[in-house]
Parts: C-alpha cells; structure tokens; sequence
C-alpha cells in the first residue's frame, strides 16, 4: 500500500455537486492499493498514518500524531499512487490492484481507522471526485508498506 499524508486545516471531497467527506483538523490521506497487498500491509498503513508524528507540540516540534491532537482522517482513494513512469509518457497501473480487492482493502483501512476512535471521512471509491484541502506546513510525507522508498 503506499500513502500521500498531508497535514490539513480542513479537507473536503465532493462527486458532482454532492459532498461526500469533509474533515477539519487533521490528516488527508491518497490511499493506494497494490495487487499484492494483504493483511500486513494494511495493519503498516494504519498504524503508521495514525501515529505519524506530525504535529507540533509545545515546544513548536513536530512531536504528535493524529492520535495525539484528536484530529480527523479523510481517506481518498488513489490508484494513480501506482503509476510507473520509467517508460515512455503514458503511467502503467500494472502494480494497482484491480478495483473489487483495491476496494475490499480501502474498507478495511477506513474501518481500522475508525475503530480506533478516530473521525474518518472519505470520498467515493472509483468516481472522479474534487478533493480541496489546506495543507498546513505544508506538510506532506509518503509511505510505503514495502518501504520502496
């Protein structure tokens, strides 16, 4: 699985004209899945971005999660995540899981979240959707359960 985390004032999500997630304070997490991704990945990712050291503390450092400042998770869907672009001009999706299991795994990610405690929103799995966010810092770090980069 691999993760755009941005560290937002607030964050929306809308299809068409009709809102589907919207958080203030918190996180805004593009969310990719993988073809070979499985339970582990999942248990990564969640633990991960949800103790992501952050936010400041303070002393001004960014010393606290999400967890930590009671923040709020949007979770955005993100295939593209998976886009190779070592050749040619067009990005392959090859490693991007097709879309019943890169679905069935999303679920679980924003389940996982909210079970533990935390708000989550999200978009809609496979619509065009407009995220509009105001990414504090700016702040945005990537991660990857297979740690490739």
């Amino acid at each position: 699985m691999r993760a755009v985390v941005q560290r937002v004032g607030r964050a929306r999500v809308s299809v068409g004209e009709r809102e589907t997630g919207r958080v203030g304070h918190g996180i805004l997490v593009y969310l990719g899945v993988a073809s070979e991704d499985d339970e582990t990945d999942l248990e990564y990712m969640v633990e991960k971005v949800l103790n992501l050291r952050i936010f400041e503390d303070d002393a001004g450092k960014m010393n606290r999660s999400v967890l930590d400042t009671g923040g709020s998770v949007l979770v955005i869907s993100q295939f593209t995540l998976y886009g190779d672009t070592r050749k040619g001009r067009r990005p392959s999706y090859n490693r991007a899981a097709r879309p019943d299991y890169a679905d069935a795994l999303y679920q679980r990610f924003v389940e996982a979240i909210a079970s533990r405690g935390v708000q989550v929103a999200t978009g809609a799995f496979q619509e065009v959707m407009v995220v509009s966010s105001e990414n504090l810092g700016p702040v945005t770090i990537l991660v990857d359960s297979k740690k490739e980069f």
